[in-house]
Parts: C-alpha cells; sequence; structure tokens
C-alpha cells in the first residue's frame, strides 16, 4: 500500500488531538476544527458516530485502509476472548507500530518506511512486511547499517514518548522485545477511541 501523503495537520486539528506525535503541535497553530468558522458541531447519528471511531483508529495506527481493519477485525472475532481487546492488540502488535514505540522512528509513517525499505529485523531475519503480526518474546531490531540513519538518531532522541511495559528496550543494542500481549490501558494511544464502536461498524462492512 503507498504511503500516506495526505494533510496531517488536517486530521490532528479534526480531532483536537496530536495524533501523529510531532515535536511541534499543530494545534498551536490552529486550534480549531477544519471547515469555515471552526465546522460548527452538529449531532450525530449512530453511524456518524461510529464513522469517526474509525478515523480515528486509522489515524493513530498509520491510516490503514478499510480492507485491512475489516480483516483485523475478522481475525479478532475468530479467536477466543473479547472482540474488542483481540482487535486493538493486533493493531499495536503491527510491526510498523511496535518499530515506532520502541523509538527507532519518529512517527508511524516513518515507522513504516523503516519497515517497508528492509531496514527491520525481527528475531534476526528482514522483515519488510508492516502488517507482520509480532508476538511475544520475538525481538525487532535495526540492521547495523541503518543505526546511524539521521531519522533514526533523532527519533531516539526524543525521550519524553515512553516505551510502553509490554516492550522491552536495549537501547544501546538498537533492539526491543515484545515481553508480553498489550492491556488496554497499556496502550499509549493519544486521544480516547471507542473500540467496541469500530469494531461494530466494521461488523457490518462486507
Amino acid at each position: 500500500m503507498a504511503r500516506y501523503r495526505g494533510p496531517k495537520n488536517r486530521i490532528a486539528r479534526r480531532f483536537a488531538a496530536n495524533i501523529f506525535g510531532k515535536a511541534r503541535n499543530p494545534l498551536l497553530h490552529k486550534q480549531h476544527p477544519p471547515g469555515m468558522h471552526g465546522a460548527k458541531r452538529k449531532k450525530k447519528s449512530d453511524y456518524g458516530m461510529q464513522l469517526d471511531e474509525r478515523q480515528k483508529l486509522k489515524a493513530v495506527y498509520g491510516v490503514l485502509s478499510q480492507k485491512q481493519l475489516v480483516n483485523t477485525y475478522k481475525k479478532a472475532l475468530s479467536r477466543p476472548g473479547n472482540t474488542a481487546h483481540n482487535f486493538i492488540d493486533q493493531l499495536e502488535c503491527r510491526l510498523d507500530n511496535i518499530v515506532y514505540r520502541l523509538r527507532f522512528s519518529s512517527s508511524i509513517f516513518a515507522a513504516q518506511q523503516l519497515v517497508s525499505h528492509g531496514h527491520i529485523l525481527v528475531d534476526g531475519k528482514k522483515v519488510d512486511r508492516r502488517s507482520f503480526l509480532v508476538r511475544p518474546g520475538m525481538t525487532v531490531a535495526l540492521k547495523p547499517k541503518s543505526q546511524q540513519m539521521k531519522a533514526v538518531l533523532i527519533a531516539q532522541e526524543n525521550t519524553h514518548r515512553e516505551i510502553p511495559e509490554y516492550l522491552s528496550l536495549e537501547e544501546s543494542k538498537h533492539t526491543g522485545k515484545l515481553v508480553a500481549i498489550p492491556q488496554m490501558d497499556q496502550i499509549p494511544i493519544p486521544l480516547p477511541i471507542n473500540i467496541p464502536l469500530v469494531c461494530e461498524f466494521l461488523s457490518h462492512t462486507n
């Protein structure tokens, strides 16, 4: 899938949150939602609310396609346990997202690029598929030749982004590990998202 190149600041303003973790908060420039007169809010239908929650989720995880979200939902539905929890776990354990959480990149989009360009190793083997599902115990590392890339070094200096407790990081070795399946309250999502509402929306999508 092509890399998203759309207006990220517009999405951040729409949901009033620095979704993409930019060092310079886009909301400092224009605090109001996009549109004439700050897009006055109207009461939304159930469908409209579901659509908004889906859009938030897509933005947080790198603007995934509808097909990717539906496939992820179907896999979550087929697993035992809470479907909403299974769904967010799968998104959180995508390789591109793990690369971002480990601070190998400054944004989810930069993480997608690192993966697709072959800079990432999983258990010592190159994996260039962004949707690859990282499982507990797997190690994720930067290739030795990629460790001194300027973008990588800048990302690693940004220590205000904490490493989630379900990940461990050996910074000196540029290596991290997924130590456990993420719990809902451990996932550092930058804005509240109603995951069950997203699942309800996807359940009606073929």
